[in-house]
């Protein structure tokens, strides 16, 4: 059965790795946008089943999302959560505009290497490694398969152009703030804002709301 229009949501949030809907900045946006009078669908990404996330299994379920929503959509995604809305703007029309927070771009290349060799093939070996899960306060285990499957995307193959604002902190230490400003440098639709915080964004919160008020054409509350 169609959801009544009033339950459709305009825009969706999209998570972190390791995080949930429960997250500050979620709430936080959720907050600052439920006011404005905006429906706003914030999927948990994890499924109850976070040892077997991959970005596959994130596409698929906010796509059958997004058959529920009005369309255009605004997606906002935080850190991998940002780079899957990435790739459903790539596959979906309904998406027409797109928030990054501290995209995961580049996630691989910038995670491996801090887990180091020796630990990588241990976790391919043995098919599980342990990871610090923010919500759950807890380490949980995730499938090598996790690996295998973000290394079928090549991001090179991200060129629809929509408008996308993209907003990093110059101390990210998680995802440098290089890997946006590579993938902004050759899209001209994208706009990206540097803030002085981490990968966290937890300092500036307000300064992200006003950009994507802004960027979106939401009015004051």
């Amino acid at each position: 059965m169609p959801l009544p229009d009033s339950d459709r949501p305009s825009i969706i949030y999209l998570h972190g790795f390791a995080s949930s809907p429960a997250s500050a900045k979620a709430q936080y946006l959720s907050d600052r946008l439920r006011e404005s009078g905006i429906t706003v669908a914030i999927p948990d990404l994890n499924q109850d089943d976070f040892s077997h996330l991959t970005l596959t299994r994130q596409l698929q379920q906010v796509q059958d999302l997004l058959s529920t929503a009005s369309s255009p959509v605004t997606l906002i995604g935080s850190s991998f959560g940002g780079l899957t809305a990435a790739w459903l703007a790539e596959q979906a029309p309904a998406v027409d505009r797109l928030v990054l927070l501290a995209p995961a771009f580049q996630f691989l290349d910038h995670w491996l290497p801090r887990l180091g060799a020796d630990q990588v093939a241990h976790w391919q070996s043995t098919g599980y490694l342990q990871v610090y899960h923010y919500t759950a306060q807890a380490h949980l285990p995730l499938h090598y398969g996790f690996i295998t499957d973000a290394q079928t995307y090549d991001e090179k193959k991200l060129q629809r152009s929509l408008p996308t604002l993209i907003l990093h902190g110059r101390s990210d230490e998680v995802i440098p703030i290089t890997a946006s400003r590579a993938y902004a440098a050759d899209r001209p639709w994208v706009s990206l804002v540097e803030l002085d915080d981490d990968h966290s964004l937890g300092k500036v919160q307000p300064q992200l709301w006003q950009a994507i008020q802004q960027f979106c054409g939401i009015p004051e509350a």
